[in-house]
């Protein structure tokens, strides 16, 4: 939560679509330290390595999962053919979907890079 704001005031503005940022309480000098790690890799070989190390596989293949739904939410898909394809839950579908229209445009940012 932010300041003053009530659990309450937390859930509208972010249901409703007022951008949220990531909470102070991820910004922290180990998740710094995590991300200067990360940017640190320089090839594909170098982030298997390293995903394999910090990451249990269900871990790295759930991260993968979202990415994937993302995508396929992007493309227009609908959840039925997300699920079929991904094996992702709805819920997992519904997360995603509300952090793409919702969220600090992460993903969109990306994939633009990726193109």
């Amino acid at each position: 939560m932010h300041g003053r704001e009530s659990i309450g005031e937390v859930i509208v503005n972010n249901v409703f679509g007022r951008r949220r940022q990531m909470s102070k309480k991820v910004r922290t000098e180990a998740v710094d330290f995590l991300f200067d790690a990360i940017l640190s890799l320089k090839d594909k070989e170098e982030c298997y390595t390293f995903f394999e190390d910090i990451c249990t596989v269900n871990e790295l293949l759930s991260l993968s999962q979202r990415f994937e739904v993302a995508a396929m939410l992007r493309d227009g898909n609908t959840y039925l053919e997300i699920a079929e394809k991904t094996g992702a839950s709805t819920a997992t579908i519904s997360r995603v979907n509300r952090s793409l229209n919702y969220g600090n445009d992460g993903y969109d940012m990306v994939f633009e890079r990726i193109k």
